[in-house]
């Protein structure tokens, strides 16, 4: 499943690396990018939505 979720506090590489950690703790198959100038993480992942945001929330940042 491919998930485009707005990230709209994150805001340097340390975020993006954050970001990264906290959701390979759920999925360590995951593949993720994060795009820095629209605030986007693209992640590719077999995981629930819901659980890819939990894990981005409990890391500090909000998920729309």
């Amino acid at each position: 499943m491919k998930l485009q979720l707005k990230v709209p506090d994150m805001t340097c590489g340390g975020c993006v690396s954050t970001i990264t950690k906290a959701i390979k703790t759920v999925d360590a198959n995951a593949s993720i990018q994060g795009d820095l100038k629209n605030k986007i993480v693209l992640v590719e992942t077999e995981f629930p939505e819901v659980a890819i945001k939990n894990a981005i929330t409990a890391a500090g940042y909000q998920v729309n």
